[in-house]
């Protein structure tokens, strides 16, 4: 079934032993709570719903889409639905013969259109203020209370309505720093964000821009909220068909639509031409993202129910919960990428690496099918389609391969993938990048917030060479040390501690480009530089969070034997990655020591946190 609200989920959740009340203990959501949230998704367990929460009348529920088979259940219907169509998504004959199909697209059809309902919200709502709801902080350097799972809705200044407004998960910080108590709060996007096109129009005109936050309610709409939909579709449609039945929203006169099953709404506005600093905020890159101004939304009116439940969700390096969000959403919308981008067959946002810092993609390489030897031509213009639309435009590092020389590969296989690049490569040719560029609001390795590069490494052709595992009496310089082969052609080694200024080449890494340069490194095309070569070398995981997300490839790319030729770069045997933290960089999250020691004691106690935590 399509849940209407929250409530209704998790009565059903509880029915199946999916969700765990804690009902007897007092919990924080200063730290607390998040660092219970985190334990519990990381041993796979239930969705949880803390009853006594200090500071706030509100209970809170975590975790509700900590594992695939949860949201799988929670959204069933909708799965079964989708699964059928997209199934003969590739043959639209076979689609247009499928009875069933016509019927479910039919009834989706029916659901889409939110349903606009003349009532006033008092009707629905109760009065509280801001300083009521829970103040989650999650990590100890965050700057405030922060809504986590927020839905914030706008619509179009010039034109209004469903059809031409956007709705999206952007953080929202409650209080700290200079934000007024009970008046203001803190709105951070980051680019590439539909709230942007919104707020642009609405600069131009000289107007604040309306805005609700929705908290709570259906589902589906906290799940269509995150979803990356193509521009013009809007998300709340998205979330009729993904709920199954059409999506009520209260008339509020002179203000935008409420969202009649919410369980809170921030009603208020986002002042022209004012900005506060917001952060710092423990982000999903496994950092935190530092103060920096943005934009401010004067509150207005802060509606909740009676029964109001505060769903939140905690953020760090991953895997955390929205990994799993991320990993479903890529099952939704995997049957459409060839559609949206010509000639590529799959893409993987690396969720390891931080999501955005790492994009691998098998595409097509026809252009010249008569031709001997294959090399990249279609598949650098696929790459270059990747990283110019939809939010896959904020990768920095793309990573593309030709489907024809292994027809086999996958991107979820994520060794055979680097082995299959490694033993193709041709490091002369196949390094392309794009410098002086937007990036990841949240990546702080470019040369400043916003800004920084990005390369294509497009591969295609036989095989180049055989990856070596053994290392052969290779000598380092001064400072280099625990020379790690993490597996066959991938050289790890723990570099001196990071002191150049942003923006500025290393000279120590010349240093190790010269050294190199005399030894025989031929089986080993990728070198990587980190602060702790035992921790970088452990799994994958680690390997590729530390070297996708502390470097930025215009910085932090070097090469043996480099060489630029009409302005491309390029070298040979080895490329070099320097993955150290560097002296500009935001500091890695952790967790408050005092903190962890008290929620681990809770859970040797007995129930009902014993065994979750």
């Amino acid at each position: 079934m399509g849940y209407k609200n929250l409530r209704q989920c998790i009565e059903e959740l509880i029915k199946i032993k999916e969700l765990v009340v804690i009902e007897d203990i007092e919990l924080d959501p200063d730290l607390e709570i998040a660092a219970i949230q985190r334990r519990i998704f990381k041993n796979k367990g239930p969705a949880i719903l803390f009853k006594k929460v200090k500071g706030s009348p509100f209970p809170m529920l975590g975790n509700l889409f900590g594992t695939k088979k949860r949201i799988r259940f929670i959204f069933r219907d909708f799965f079964k639905k989708w699964e059928h169509i997209t199934k003969n998504i590739k043959d639209p004959m076979a689609l247009i013969k499928d009875p069933r199909s016509w019927f479910y697209l039919a009834k989706m059809g029916l659901n889409f259109k939110p349903k606009l309902i003349n009532k006033h919200p008092a009707n629905y709502f109760r009065e509280c203020k801001i300083s009521h709801l829970p103040s989650l902080r999650s990590w100890p350097l965050d700057g405030g209370g922060y809504i986590t799972l927020p839905q914030v809705y706008t619509e179009d200044p010039e034109i209004g309505g469903f059809k031409y407004s956007n709705l999206g998960m952007y953080r929202i910080q409650l209080n700290g720093n200079e934000f007024e108590k009970d008046k203001e709060v803190g709105l951070h996007y980051q680019i590439h964000r539909g709230i942007a096109y919104h707020h642009q129009k609405a600069i131009l005109k000289g107007k604040d821009l309306r805005v609700n936050i929705f908290v709570g309610g259906p589902p589906a709409m906290i799940f269509s909220a995150i979803m990356p939909l193509p521009e013009g579709v809007p998300e709340v449609y998205f979330a009729g068909i993904m709920a199954g039945h059409r999506i009520e929203f209260l008339k509020n006169s002179n203000y935008l639509p409420i969202l009649k099953e919410a369980d809170f709404c921030i009603v208020g506005k986002i002042k022209k031409d004012i900005t506060k600093p917001e952060g710092p905020f423990g982000d999903h890159l496994g950092y935190y993202s530092l103060i920096h101004p943005f934009p401010v939304i004067s509150v207005e009116k802060v509606y909740c129910k009676k029964d109001a439940i505060w769903p939140f969700t905690t953020v760090g390096r991953p895997p955390q919960e929205d990994s799993v969000i991320g990993d479903v959403i890529h099952e939704i919308v995997g049957p459409f990428v060839s559609k949206i981008f010509k000639g590529v067959e799959e893409i993987h946002a690396v969720d390891a690496a931080g999501v955005h810092p790492l994009l691998l993609a098998i595409a097509r390489e026809s252009y010249v099918p008569f031709e001997k030897k294959r090399i990249p031509q279609e598949i650098l213009t696929c790459g270059h389609a990747l990283l110019g639309s939809t939010q896959t435009s904020l990768s920095k590092y793309l990573i593309i391969v030709a489907k024809e020389d292994d027809p086999y590969l996958t991107t979820r296989d994520i060794p055979m993938f680097f082995k299959h690049v490694l033993e193709r490569i041709d490091l002369k040719r196949d390094l392309h990048f794009i410098t002086r560029t937007t990036m990841d609001t949240l990546d702080y390795s470019g040369i400043s917030l916003n800004q920084g590069s990005k390369i294509i490494i497009s591969v295609a052709g036989n095989r180049k060479r055989t990856l070596e595992t053994e290392i052969k009496d290779i000598y380092l310089p001064e400072g280099f040390k625990d020379l790690t082969c993490f597996v066959p052609g991938i050289l790890i080694i723990k570099g001196p501690h990071h002191k150049n200024k942003r923006d500025e080449h290393s000279n120590d890494m010349f240093e190790l480009e010269k050294v190199l340069a005399n030894q025989d490194l031929k089986g080993f095309p990728l070198i990587v530089v980190v602060d702790d070569a035992h921790f970088a070398s452990k799994n994958w995981d680690n390997f590729l969070w530390v070297t996708f997300t502390r470097s930025d490839p215009a910085t932090d790319i070097y090469g043996i034997n480099s060489f630029v030729h009409c302005k491309h770069w390029g070298c040979d045997p080895s490329v070099i990655i320097d993955a150290r933290l560097k002296t500009y960089h935001a500091p890695p999250l952790e967790e408050d020591e005092k903190v962890t020691k008290k929620i681990l004691e809770l859970g040797k106690r007995g129930k009902p946190l014993y065994g979750l935590i």
